[in-house]
This record gives C-alpha cells, structure tokens and sequence, in this order.
C-alpha cells in the first residue's frame, strides 16, 4: 500500500485506519510502547538494522533517559542522528538539529500530543512561545536521514541550529568541525567518548535551497539561516571513516528529494521484515504488542559499514570488508533470545553477524562483550558471544569454524582478571576478584564454555570452565555462594539481598534468582539438588516467595513474580525448565501469566529496560509457542502459544507453521502435538525442523495433561 504522508491529523488517523484495514504490520506497531517507565526505547525513524536512528532528544536527566528521549520529558533539545534502544547506559546522541526562530533560543518546549510516529516515519509540530510554529518530519535510509521542516508563513527568516557538543548520557564531544562547502552543503565531524571511549563520526548535510551557516559557539554550536518559502528539505548522510565516504553513501542512498518516496520505502522495508511473521488473531491489542516487540528486536544490531564496504574496525584504523560490518552488540542480554530469533526468521544475516564478531576478535584480540561504534565497553560479564558464535556453527550456518574455536579458547571476555582466575582455580574466589560480583561472572562464563564444548567436544579445558557452576553451589542453603580461594564459602548471606554490606556477589541479582543460571546444563543443575522433585519444590518457591533485595538494589532487577524478575535477562529462561523435570503445564501457565501481565500497549508496556531487542524477542519466542532455553545448538522448548495460528518465514521461500487448535485465554495447556501430520510427543522441537518448514499442530485444552511428561520426551 501507498500514500502520500500528511500531517493532518485526519489524514494521518485515515493513513493509519487503510493500513490495519490492509492489515499491514506497521500499522500495528506503535513506538511510544517502552518510552514510559524504564524501557528506554528509541523513537524515531530509521530502518531495520540501520546504522541511522534519528529522532527527538531530551536534557539526560537520570538512568531512564539512556536513549536520549523519556515520555515524562517535554524539553527538546534536538533531533539526533544516532540512538540506542533499550539500554542501561547512555551514549550516542551524534549531530543534533533544532529548528528555532532566533539564535538565542537551544532547547524548545513540545507537547506529546503534537508528536506522531510509525515504522519509518517522526513528526513533531513545535509551537514557538511567542508565536508561529515549525513541522518536522524525519525518514530514514540505513545510512541518512532525511529531514522536512515547514515553518509557518508568519515566520519570514528560518534557522536550524546544529549542536556537535551535545551528546547523550557519558557521551562527551573531544573534537568537532563543521564547514559550509557551497550553498546548500555542509560538512563536518563529531568526535566523542563515553561508554564507547573513541567513537568517529562524519557527515555530510545537503539543502534543499539556499542558506547561510553562521557559528555561534566555534564548530560546536552554528546555526543555519535561510528564507523561508517553501518547506526546507535536509539530508544527512553518516560515516565512521570520513565525510568522503558520508558523500557517497547519501549519493547512492538517497540521491532524490522526494521525501514521501523515502518514507515509503522505509515502511516498505519494515512492512518486509515484520511480514516474516504472520500471526492470525482476534485481539487487535495483541497483535499490537507482539509487532511492536518484534519492530523492536530489529533496532539493533545496526549496520556500521559504508556503502563501498569500509568500515573503522575495533584497532581504531579503517578496513574493507566484502561482509555487512555491524555495531551496536548488548551480547550478554541479546545471546539468550533475540540471536536465537534471529537464526529462525533473519538467517540471510547470520554469516555477516559472525563474520563481524571474528573480525572484531582479530582486531582487538579478544571476541566482543558489548561493542559500540567499534569500540569494546566491556559492559557486563562473561564472555557472551561465545553462545552466538556457537549457536551459529551448530545450525548450519557459514562460520569460519577453526577461527572461532581459536577466539573461544582464547578470548577472555568482559573482565580479565576474572578469566584468569577461572583458569588457576576452576572458579573465581571472591577475595581475589576486587571486582566483586564472583558468581554473576562465573556462571556466564560457565554459560559460554558450555557452549564452546558443544562445538569443540574434546577440548578439556572446555569442559572442565563448563562445570565451574557447581563450585558455587552450596546443598545446605540450595543457593550459590561465592567461595573464597581456599574453598570456604561466604560467611555473610542473605538470598534475597542483591548488594549486602556493600558486597555484590551477583550481577543485577541476588541468590534466588541465579540459582537456574545453568541453561547450558539443566541435568546437572537438577543432580546437585539431588533429584527432580527437590529442585521442582525449590522452582516452584521462586514464583510465590518474598523479601527485601535491599536499599541498594539495582534499577534493573523488574518484572517481580515471587523472585523471578522478568525485567532483567538473568531470569528469561527460568519459566521453561520445568519442561526438563516433566511438568511442562506449569510451565505453560507461568509464561502465559508473564505474558499476560508484563507485556502491554501502554506507553510503560515493557516491564524492564529493553535491551536491544531481548525483552520483545522474549515475547516474540513464547507468544509462538517457544523458547531457546540452550543458548546453543536450538532445542526451543516448548510453552504455550498465544495465537491461533503463526506462519513463519524461515528463509528460501520456506514456512514453519504454529497452529493452537481449541486456543483461548483459558485453554493454554497442550493436550497433544501432531508435526507434518505425525503425531509428536516431545516438549521440544529442534531447530532443523523450523529451517526446513514444517507444520506444528498442538491440541489445547483448560487442564494440565500428561503431554512431554515421559523422559524420553523431555529437552
């Protein structure tokens, strides 16, 4: 479908009611879901995976504001060209536009309910205090922006102030420039540190008519003046490598002024990439949560190469790569969901995803922990693209398999001290880890070299940093405890406190909830509680029982059921185990219930930060029936599905299709399975079954039944 966008609100509410009638999937997705209470996602227009995230920014004003916009904030100052979503730091924020009247005034008073936003496509009508207004529009390609301003006829002389000092969060400008190269063309840099510390960034801004750049504060603050006719058109294009290569990217990407044409074909290029999933439901407010989480999960990662394949790699120098380079990697949250979902319903991305990650181990010798701009933050724990890596080279997918064994054996991940302690001691003692946190790093890395055995079985020192978990388990509390060098464990415990005595021996957490941080291993978790019904009790007490995580718990511990945090991604795979010990019912009604009560179409609709892309990728996952409690090798087990029926995707022209006969609110218990017309039994399915198409049949009813109950049917 197409049709020139307008601004008028009855035109808009028109565009908006043709497109659910043709049922397209933009018309399902609303960004505001997640800009309220702690969701921290971009609002903009960009496109999907596009390196490009232009959109309105606010004053950083606390931990809500990492993605430079909060609903609660009606400060603008500016529209930026580069965003993160979701995210528990604050950076980017890169080349700020203000449209103003006069040259005094660098932030401007809006109201949310002239603002307007789909897939592709911002608006905000800014009313100046003193009289007159300024309409601006933003689209987007995966490399420029595209920017219509329409100031009011009342207003003779227009300005658009840029900003390059201004920046999100830690982000902090270290140099800048900015020069007029012809009447209608602007050029410059922006260079900044923060959570990335050495970030590059060049532009190129094309006009549509005449104007005249006129500095205020040096290169940081200008302000460009002209008459104001007719709606003034910009583009700007981006670069990491230099603002020749800016030039070109906006020469090839956007060569035109049509504006409507750019922001057709942007929703053209989400309409593609949501249509991967068709769902058929009744619930309209269902379908709205679930194609605005799954418009999430393609934010990011976000492509970080230019248009002639040159890209600045993680050394800080700039190579030419024949592969999509990407940025933009919240591993440690990302590997549990939003990858696996990835492998099913992008796999055309998969070899660039793994040829970037190997690249970024040769140019910084050490595999990626959560890359930005190409710069390593090293934020969280663990070393998290081992389980994307390995994920990828068990289902099939190109990798170079030998480099990849070679960066997991040698990469230490996100803290190395604490690597090299696992590999003296076989776990990390908490008084030689001044870091604190011992098990939150221990466990993932048990987590990642489970899954680098999975893939090199005869490597010893694998196996054996594998089972480094069961170190921290302590029999007569049922919890992990950190240990000290010689063994002994902690004195000071308390399960439920997330930092005690200014102790932190967990990551965003406390004991009860990294207790099943064993997805890599759910046999062996069971044996060291000594059987199934001991571990089903204790499983059981985690979704009903209370107590205080403290005065100095994290902001990210959300989501609460019991102790299950669902805001935090620690905790994602929990409800799942229960297919493990036989009892696959509970775990159908939990997700249903989390579901049901964590997800919604409010502006706070997410329950946590979210994380580029994992909270929604959850969702995506259970509302189809499935999950990836393994982060590697893809045994998705299996939930219960909230739609009628799905089709799926998967590449090469191929379907795999969910059908729930007898679903509703009520029946969410699998009764029985039929795949491609034989009965199916098992409460899993493998991956091999999604990539080659296959139809799912599940029977439901309102009463738990005895379906995956058997051993031989279990994950």
């Amino acid at each position: 479908m197409t049709m020139k966008l307008r601004n008028n609100w009855l035109l808009w509410m028109l565009f908006c009611s043709v497109a659910v009638m043709a049922q397209d999937k933009t018309a399902f997705v609303d960004p505001f879901i997640g800009t309220g209470g702690h969701g921290h996602v971009f609002l903009g227009a960009n496109v999907p995976f596009g390196f490009v995230q232009v959109g309105p920014t606010n004053h950083t004003r606390g931990w809500d504001w990492c993605s430079g916009y909060h609903v609660s904030d009606s400060v603008l100052v500016g529209f930026s060209h580069t965003h993160l979503s979701g995210t528990g730091c604050g950076d980017l924020g890169d080349v700020a536009f203000l449209p103003v009247k006069d040259e005094q005034t660098h932030e401007l008073v809006f109201s949310h309910q002239d603002e307007r936003c789909r897939p592709g496509y911002y608006s905000l009508r800014i009313r100046f205090a003193d009289g007159g207004d300024v309409l601006t529009e933003l689209t987007a390609t995966e490399r420029t922006a595209f920017h219509r301003y329409s100031f009011s006829k009342d207003i003779d002389t227009a300005r658009i102030a840029i900003d390059l000092k201004w920046g999100v969060g830690w982000d902090r400008v270290t140099a800048c420039a900015i020069r007029q190269e012809s009447a209608r063309m602007l050029t410059g840099y922006r260079h900044s540190t923060g959570w990335a510390d050495n970030q590059k960034l060049f532009f190129v801004a094309e006009f549509s008519e005449d104007v005249q750049l006129k500095p205020l504060n040096g290169d940081s603050l200008s302000v460009v003046v002209f008459r104001n006719v007719k709606p003034m058109l910009v583009k700007v294009a981006l670069s990491a490598v230099s603002i020749d290569n800016a030039r070109e990217n906006l020469k090839t990407e956007n060569p035109s002024w049509n504006f409507e044409s750019v922001c057709e074909q942007a929703d053209k290029s989400w309409e593609q990439q949501l249509a991967k999933i068709h769902v058929n439901t009744h619930d309209q407010q269902l379908k709205k949560v679930f194609y605005t989480c799954l418009y999430h999960t393609m934010v990011a990662p976000s492509v970080f190469n230019d248009v002639n394949g040159d890209y600045r790699g993680s050394d800080g120098e700039v190579h030419h790569g024949d592969f999509t380079n990407y940025t933009t990697f919240s591993l440690w949250d990302t590997y549990r969901a939003a990858h696996p979902l990835a492998t099913i319903i992008h796999p055309e991305r998969q070899q660039d995803f793994a040829a970037t990650m190997l690249h970024i181990y040769q140019e910084q010798k050490t595999l990626p922990v959560w890359h930005l701009m190409g710069c390593e933050t090293n934020c969280m724990v663990g070393n998290p693209a081992i389980p994307v890596l390995a994920d990828l080279i068990l289902k099939g997918f190109s990798v170079d398999r030998r480099l990849a064994i070679e960066a997991m054996e040698r990469s230490v991940g996100s803290h190395k001290r604490a690597n090299a302690l696992l590999r003296q001691y076989g776990y990390i003692p908490y008084e030689m880890d001044k870091e604190n946190e011992s098990i939150g790093k221990g466990m993932e890395y048990a987590i990642a070299y489970g899954c680098a055995l999975k893939v090199a079985p005869e490597n010893k020192n694998f196996r054996q940093w594998a089972a480094s978990y069961k170190s921290y388990f302590d029999p007569s509390t049922g919890f992990m405890r950190a240990r000290d060098e010689n063994g002994r464990f902690r004195p000071e415990f308390d399960p439920f406190a997330a930092e005690l005595n200014h102790i932190k021996d967990y990551t965003e957490g406390n004991a009860w909830q990294y207790i099943w941080l064993v997805p890599h291993d759910v046999s062996g978790l069971v044996s060291l509680f000594g059987g199934e019904r001991a571990f089903t009790a204790k499983l059981d007490s985690l979704f009903v029982v209370t107590g205080d995580l403290g005065k100095d718990a994290p902001p990210d511990i959300t989501g609460l059921i019991g102790q299950y945090a669902h805001g935090n991604e620690p905790s994602h795979h929990i409800a799942y185990l229960y297919n493990y010990v036989g009892q696959q019912w509970k775990t159908a009604a939990m997700v249903r219930r989390i579901m049901r009560e964590l997800y919604h179409t409010g502006i706070d609709g997410l329950c946590g930060n979210e994380d580029v892309g994992q909270m929604s990728a959850w969702y995506i996952l259970s509302a189809l029936g499935i999950y990836q409690v393994d982060p590697a090798g893809g045994r998705f087990v299996l939930g219960s599905p909230l739609f009628d029926d799905v089709s799926v995707n998967v590449g090469e022209g191929k379907q795999f299709r969910i059908v729930a006969h007898n679903n509703s609110p009520e029946n969410i218990y699998i009764q029985r399975a039929v795949l491609n017309g034989k009965p199916y039994t098992r409460s899993y399915i493998d991956f091999k079954d999604f990539h080659r198409g296959a139809t799912l049949e599940l029977y439901m009813g309102s009463r738990p039944s005895r379906f995956g109950t058997a051993k031989k049917d279990r994950p």
